[in-house]
């Protein structure tokens, strides 16, 4: 199990690093764009940490906002509060703050940016669907995340993908309204369309490999939050009955959107099918549940 996490962290690091990268690179040929030289290299570094540094503080804030949770006392759902207090015994956490989303799919996330500054969320549909080993098996994968620090490398993946995303957007209407400063300099000629073809590849190319990175990370961490919530509960069978019933409830969580989806247990997303359903599992955040119930199973 250590050498799992182990090799878990070390890929989540490089994959950051390779966002980073990204995120420079993207901010060098803006600024090359406007005959800047590298300073858009510096600038992009600026705006990532700032960027991340307001995720790190606030990103639990505004995805709870988002998602619609609502905090619940130990009085009004106690099932839940007191599954949430053995299982945060078993993995040697503080106890998150806990909500509910009034929403009829059953799913939930855990959010925060450590174990001392954490939430879990579970919908009023998990609560109405999941027995009581089923909704152990839920929060202790969820706790797992919030023990790993999953939370906090995917608001950093997120943020750093919208940066991503902003530049990429920034750059195609740049070029669209006259290509910036370093085009008009020289000339429009052979050498200006050759980089005006690599910008509009690497413009296009870059928020998509982004997002890959994005979803490569949160996959391999679903994996490992699987397995070490079992550990906390000591009952895998439970964990894989609430896969089992969420690969068969087809229901979409109304709150959820593409920003908060890698944070869910499962994708709240609707599921396409076809050649739209193959192409949004290449970005998909999490394995496919067959395949996380298999691992479970093997255990």
């Amino acid at each position: 199990m250590w050498d799992l996490y182990r090799k878990n962290t070390r890929r989540s690091i490089l994959l950051i690093a390779g966002f980073v990268l990204v995120v420079l690179a993207m901010g060098w040929f803006f600024g090359y764009l406007f005959d800047g030289g590298f300073i858009g290299v510096p600038i992009a570094a600026v705006i990532a940490t700032l960027m991340t540094w307001l995720s790190y503080r606030s990103g639990d804030k505004i995805v709870l906002a988002v998602s619609r949770a609502r905090e619940v006392t130990h009085d009004q759902e106690p099932r839940l509060h007191n599954i949430v207090d053995g299982l945060c015994i078993a993995a040697g956490i503080p106890k998150p703050k806990v909500y509910v989303v009034e929403d009829a799919a059953p799913n939930a996330f855990a959010t925060g940016r450590d174990p001392a500054h954490s939430s879990i969320a579970v919908t009023r549909g998990l609560l109405e669907k999941m027995n009581r080993v089923e909704l152990e098996g839920v929060v202790g994968h969820e706790l797992a995340h919030v023990k790993n620090r999953d939370t906090l490398v995917m608001a950093v993946a997120a943020t750093l993908l919208g940066i991503v995303v902003l530049v990429s957007d920034w750059t195609l209407r740049a070029m669209f309204w006259g290509g910036g400063r370093r085009r008009g300099r020289d000339g429009g000629g052979g050498g200006a369309a050759v980089f005006a073809l690599v910008g509009l590849a690497l413009a296009i190319l870059m928020p998509i490999i982004a997002q890959v990175l994005r979803a490569t990370i949160s996959r391999q961490r679903e994996s490992l939050a699987d397995v070490s919530g079992v550990q906390y509960t000591r009952y895998p069978p439970g964990l894989i009955s609430a896969l089992e019933k969420l690969r068969d409830d087809q229901t979409v969580v109304r709150s959820a959107s593409r920003a908060t989806a890698a944070l869910w247990i499962e994708s709240p997303l609707q599921r396409e099918q076809g050649f739209f359903g193959w192409l949004n599992r290449l970005f998909d955040t999490h394995p496919p549940l067959d395949e996380r119930i298999k691992i479970l199973k093997e255990i």
